[in-house]
């Protein structure tokens, strides 16, 4: 290397500091050799201590799930005051022309804060999981703490002004970005942030909807995406503290309690397939549906996050005196889907009339989730198809509320594409297991249906948009080391090949192969087998291109 090109690489065009020649030349080899000796630490620390992640993170996983547990717990608390304070509200100005009016005032000064709040930090526009997501990827970079604040006090006002909006998706940011912050405090190095904010979103669920298992089993699924032990332990170690934490206040009782009449009798199994068919169908066009709504809010270039937030603000107003019952995350509609009997007349305009208002609320970008109400939309469809099964087949109508469970859990899977926190959510919602061969057929049929139909689950589209408006701009070299697990799929490009015959990302070395328990050092003649984690480390600045080139080695793309 020339001194000429040592210069350019460390100053760019500005000239070295005024020393004689010699003296010049050795301060440039002096910088390229500290910078050498920098890289190679950086790299042997991030190697040296993910060799220890199991016992460090069950440690960190612990503190991340109880300060997440308590701020989601806060949240919850907060949420549930609101939603009492809307109904007494309403039950106020019912019928008086004067106190609607203020009420609207009241709506629309809470929609000016909502979108202030969004347009001060964009990332807390809608449920937050697409931005936890692309910051597992390496393609965005949250800042823990404006979001937390900002998102806490956005949810607030958004489920006080009624929208149809849920506490789930902004709890599993709010758990995340809490990972996050303790991330920062305590100096880690990049590999470990994205175990620590995957054990934020396992706790965030999980005290959401106090729901260990299926908050382990969503940060698996959608967040990290990848199972392997030490993820594992830490994301289950904070979901049970912070679940611990949530029962101890709010109490052990499931969020949804109602009768479930036993075990469906399998001669109605048919049924169960064309249940799962239409769960399928109807996942298909939700995801269309909401992705069209927000194109549509994008479209109006006139309007802003503020102006954008009115309308649902607005919508809201016109429902609390013609439909109240649509307002809200929509627990009070499963409650009495489950323990009244409804006309299926009104159960179709309840339906059609949450649908829009859902895709509304969502849209317009104000924080707010859409896991709820997903599961409530997928409880009206189970609960029209019962009855029309009732009336049409001469099924007991005692069975209603189990294809009201069923279709919760299928519903669920056509949008997000992860059957298995579906089921496991069900049954911790529910408190029943009784249900598990049902809910097997009906989520695997929404599965194969969305599949065949090529919908692409929710939250990665929405996190595609969210990059596709931003103008991301990668460094060309540098960046802190980060340590990515990338699981081998059945029939994946990877799979059968030797390391040599693989393409692998120019940005990235291959650090290990993990197989069960061995570690096995890569070598060039090494053969990649079904079900093995590869381990690479990659610049932070490169993570994000990386992680697309080694999924589409790894993931059966056919």
């Amino acid at each position: 290397m020339t001194l000429k090109r040592v210069r350019r690489r460390e100053f760019g065009s500005n000239k070295l500091p005024n020393l004689p020649l010699l003296t010049q030349s050795t301060y440039s080899v002096s910088i390229v050799r500290q910078k050498g000796e920098k890289m190679k630490k950086d790299t042997s620390e991030t190697i040296r201590r993910a060799s220890a992640f199991p016992v460090i993170m069950i440690g960190e996983g612990l503190l991340v799930g109880v300060l997440s547990g308590l701020v989601v717990l806060l949240y919850r608390i907060c949420l549930n005051y609101a939603g009492i304070w809307l109904e007494a509200i309403l039950d106020y100005v019912k019928g008086n022309p004067l106190r609607l009016a203020v009420w609207l005032a009241a709506l629309l000064g809470m929609a000016v804060i909502a979108g202030l709040l969004v347009k001060w930090e964009p990332m807390i526009s809608g449920s937050g999981i697409p931005q936890l997501e692309g910051e597992m990827e390496g393609k965005l970079n949250q800042k823990w703490y404006r979001i937390l604040p900002a998102k806490f006090i956005g949810g607030f006002f958004c489920m006080f002004g009624g929208l149809a909006l849920g506490r789930e998706g902004p709890s599993i940011q709010l758990g995340a970005m809490m990972g996050k912050g303790i991330s920062r405090t305590l100096g880690r190095g990049k590999t470990e942030e994205k175990f620590l904010l995957t054990c934020g979103a396992s706790a965030g669920m999980a005290a959401a909807f106090q729901a260990p298992l299926a908050g382990v089993m969503f940060a698996m699924e959608e967040i990290h995406k990848n199972f392997t032990a030490a993820v594992f332990i830490s994301a289950m170690t904070s979901s049970v503290a912070a679940d611990y934490i949530t029962s101890h206040v709010l109490g052990m009782d499931p969020v949804f309690q109602f009768e479930i009449a036993g075990n469906l009798p399998q001669r109605y199994y048919g049924l169960l397939l064309v249940l799962g068919v239409l769960l399928g169908l109807a996942g298909v066009f939700y995801n269309w549906f909401t992705l069209k709504v927000q194109s549509l809010y994008k479209k109006a270039s006139w309007l802003n996050p503020v102006t954008k937030a009115m309308i649902p603000f607005f919508l809201s107003w016109i429902l609390c005196f013609t439909v109240p019952e649509i307002l809200g995350n929509g627990h009070s509609l499963i409650v009495m889907m489950t323990h009244e009997k409804v006309a299926l007349g009104a159960l179709l305009l309840l339906f059609a009339l949450r649908f829009l208002f859902s895709a509304a609320s969502f849209g317009s970008g104000v924080p707010g989730g859409i896991f709820f109400p997903m599961l409530v939309l997928g409880a009206f469809v189970g609960c029209i198809f019962g009855i029309v099964c009732t009336e049409a087949v001469g099924i007991s109508p005692d069975y209603v509320n189990n294809f009201i469970l069923l279709s919760m859990a299928g519903f669920f899977t056509a949008v997000v594409r992860a059957p298995i926190t579906g089921i496991i959510l069900i049954f911790e919602l529910t408190g029943s297991v009784s249900q598990m061969l049902s809910l097997s057929v009906v989520t695997i049929v929404a599965y194969i249906t969305a599949m065949l139909l090529r919908s692409e689950p929710i939250y990665d589209s929405l996190l595609k948009r969210i990059l596709e408006g931003m103008n991301l701009k990668v460094e060309k070299d540098g960046g802190e080391k980060v340590l990515d697990y990338y699981a081998v799929a059945e029939d994946s490009f990877a799979a059968g090949r030797q390391i040599k015959d693989i393409p692998w990302p120019e940005e990235c070395l291959l650090v290990a192969v993990k197989r069960g328990e061995k570690e096995i050092i890569p070598r060039g003649r090494t053969r990649i087998q079904t079900g093995d984690i590869l381990i690479t480390m990659t610049d932070e600045a490169h993570n994000g291109a990386v992680y697309d080139k080694m999924n589409k080695l790894c993931r059966n793309n056919k």
